[in-house]
């Protein structure tokens, strides 16, 4: 009787199993709640921390790295020759050539793990070979000049320098290692000719193309320019919303001259921008977020470019949510830098003071998960060997938190899928490890 009773309740389940998988989930977020310690002074304040966290992300990150993020993914993936695209990046592209153009192109962007998403998804549903696609994705984020440099300054030449070759390393390394683990599924992938996006490719010259795209990166990059401290860099930060703007109005010319937009819509719009940036001089996030709302919307009424805004618009809907609520489960977890989550951050230093192998695989598992905006790392890393931190699981945290976040892997699954996204979490946070133990025991 018990056995019939079990093998009908397996029946059962098999029958509404889709229902099944909904009640537990129902369950689980009432357990959740149920049990949940609100009231508590930590608790308490790890959500206070984890809303903070997602309200300074959606301030600083959203309109000036997302939304021009967006675009150009959404321009990769209807204006870029899928045959170039598969040439130089493509699963029978020359390994080396493929590693090294993704590797270079990545380092160009200077991006946070974020902002690096839609671009990762622009080549690689171009066509892009996963090895290839998965170098840009690290390279973008973690082979950052800027950070580079800053971290030699703050942390010392040394550090600088192990970071620097560690990242380089990195980024063809893991490339490399995921294309062998994935090479018949890759192989297989590059052969559907029927895949990529038709539109535009052979209407425009490959320079004009590309001067499409180095103005949109441009704009992205300058917009972005952070005050890193050097004379020479402060200057560009102090001048950044000029340089902008110079690249919107070539980008204009470029949309006329060479796209045959109308010039009275782009009037229109660049009268709206003038008049956000004069009414809230302030507040350059608003006439940025117009223009390049505007910029879309005139797209979408267009035959020929609304491929372009609808792109644009799927890579949005995709990982803004996802983004979102990752930034506010690392806060609800770690806190905002200075600030605590439910995990004590004394737990953190002393788990990471020396450098033993726990501790700099601790180190790379924490920088994995927490988020950080470009360049701060180097005062979180700086602050924590103030108290004690070893510089093996430094240069752990360094080589694994840029590169990676938990928004970040939120995002990277819905592309790749779980497999894959835990294959290349896993290889960053090992060699970040193997690195780092091998630069504080040895070095």
């Amino acid at each position: 009787g018990c056995n019939r009773m079990i093998t009908q309740l397996r029946n059962l389940y098999a029958e509404n199993r889709e229902q099944g998988h909904l009640l537990a989930l129902v369950v689980a977020v009432f357990l959740l709640i149920y049990f949940m310690p609100a009231g508590t002074a930590r608790f308490d304040n790890a959500i206070l921390e984890a809303v903070r966290l997602t309200h300074w992300y959606a301030q600083e990150h959203v309109i000036l790295c997302l939304l021009p993020a967006f675009v150009i993914a959404g321009a990769m993936a209807v204006y870029i020759s899928q045959g170039s695209v598969m040439r130089f990046l493509g699963p029978q592209a020359s390994k080396p050539v493929a590693l090294g153009v993704a590797s270079v192109s990545g380092t160009l962007l200077a991006v946070c793990s974020c902002t690096v998403l839609p671009l990762f998804g622009g080549i690689y549903r171009r066509g892009a070979g996963l090895g290839a696609a998965i170098a840009f994705l690290y390279s973008g984020p973690a082979i950052n000049v800027m950070a580079v440099v800053v971290t030699a300054k703050i942390l010392g030449i040394e550090l600088g320098i192990a970071r620097a070759v560690g990242a380089i390393m990195f980024a063809v390394v893991i490339g490399g290692i995921m294309h062998l683990i994935y090479r018949k599924e890759e192989s297989a992938r590059g052969g559907d000719a029927a895949r990529g996006f038709q539109a535009g490719e052979q209407e425009r010259s490959l320079g004009v193309v590309v001067a499409f795209f180095a103005v949109m990166i441009g704009i992205l990059v300058f917009a972005n320019w952070a005050d890193a401290g050097n004379p020479a860099w402060a200057a560009v930060f102090a001048w950044k919303w000029h340089i902008t703007s110079v690249l919107a109005i070539l980008m204009a010319l470029l949309l006329v001259l060479r796209w045959n937009w109308p010039v009275s819509r782009l009037m229109i719009l660049a009268a709206l921008v003038v008049a956000c940036a004069l009414v809230s001089p302030q507040t350059p996030e608003l006439p940025f977020a117009v223009g390049t709302v505007g910029l879309m919307l005139l797209a979408a009424t267009r035959e020929e470019d609304r491929e372009w805004a609808e792109q644009t618009w799927g890579f949005t809907r995709q990982i803004v949510p996802l983004l979102l609520a990752g930034v506010f489960i690392a806060g609800l977890l770690l806190g905002r830098p200075g600030h605590e989550g439910l995990i004590p951050s004394e737990w953190v230093t002393a788990a990471v003071g020396d450098n033993s192998l726990t501790s700099t695989m601790l180190a790379s598992v924490l920088g994995a998960l927490m988020y950080f905006s470009t360049l701060t790392e180097v005062p979180i890393v700086q602050g924590l060997i103030g108290s004690g931190m070893g510089k093996g699981p430094a240069l752990a945290l360094l080589l694994a938190g840029p590169a990676l976040s938990l928004p970040n892997m939120l995002v990277i699954r819905s592309i790749l899928g779980t497999g894959k996204t835990a294959v290349y979490c896993s290889l960053v946070v090992v060699m970040a490890t193997v690195t780092g133990f091998i630069y504080g025991n040895f070095f």
